[in-house]
């Protein structure tokens, strides 16, 4: 019997391909928004932001963080090493820890100038839909990862922690960009609990004070206990308008584009 460890690129893989179709299939039976771009071209940029983003990382680092996760437990470094908890509840608390790191880095993104910069790649797509969750600059991608080894080393996650917490957060990525019309009901019901499409599309409007709302990625919890939630767009989810409040020329679903948007002045 193989351990998890030996499928979990197969298994990471597989949910990210699998909530990328399913999730896109679900956008185009039930679209909440009108697209204004062209999906070829915005696909195509997103796409290969994430396959640059990713090389970067495997040339910066020699360790993932599941196996940094693995490491930081051998030594008995982190808060949960210092723990006696069950198993299974070590791994639902560890998970909720860093879930509330991911909310407060992407707080900072948002407030600090050398952040934002890379942050507002992401921002300027004017269209939302699923490929919306893999659109990150990659030195974002880069500063997010060095983030996650430090959260690592002060929680001490195991590394099945670090394993399911990385699942969730790809698969809640793209399912809360995506442009699926849920139904209200079904919608007021997941967003107790969950960050919903209806719920995250406010943080990507082009007004600055909602875009500074809604920050939590699975958990949307935070952003009700920190007092940054905000429940629906002032000008409805029709009404809005996605994007950055102030755009630099250009079209932003180009990959040069996005690419040299961080350098802009």
């Amino acid at each position: 019997m193989h351990h998890w460890t030996e499928l979990e690129p197969l298994i990471r893989m597989s949910a990210f391909i699998g909530a990328l179709g399913l999730f896109s299939v679900f956008e185009a039976i039930w679209p909440r928004k009108k697209r204004t771009q062209k999906r070829i071209r915005r696909w195509s940029t997103n796409a290969i932001m994430l396959v640059l983003g990713t090389g970067l990382l495997r040339v910066i680092s020699p360790v993932l963080t599941v196996t940094w996760a693995a490491t930081c437990g051998a030594i008995g470094i982190g808060f949960f090493n210092f723990l006696a908890l069950p198993g299974w509840l070590e791994v639902i608390c560890a998970i909720i820890a860093m879930d509330l790191a991911i909310y407060a880095q992407h707080v900072a993104m948002h407030h600090v100038p050398v952040l934002w910069a890379f942050h507002k790649v992401h921002h300027a797509d004017e269209d939302l839909d699923a490929s919306s969750g893999i659109r990150f600059h990659p030195g974002e991608m880069a500063l997010s990862f060095v983030f996650k080894l430090a959260m690592i080393a002060v929680l001490g996650p195991s590394a099945l922690a670090v394993f399911l917490f990385e699942v969730i957060l790809n698969v809640s990525a793209m399912f809360n960009h995506a442009n699926w019309k849920l139904p209200l009901s079904v919608d007021g019901v997941l967003r107790r609990l969950v960050v919903t499409p209806d719920l995250h599309r406010v943080h990507h409007s082009v007004q600055y004070a909602e875009s500074n709302r809604n920050f939590g990625f699975s958990l949307s919890v935070w952003d009700r206990l920190f007092r940054t939630y905000q429940d629906q767009p002032s000008a409805g989810h029709d009404g809005m308008k996605l994007g950055l409040d102030t755009k630099p020329e250009g079209v932003s679903s180009g990959l040069i584009w996005g690419l040299i948007l961080p350098f802009r002045r």
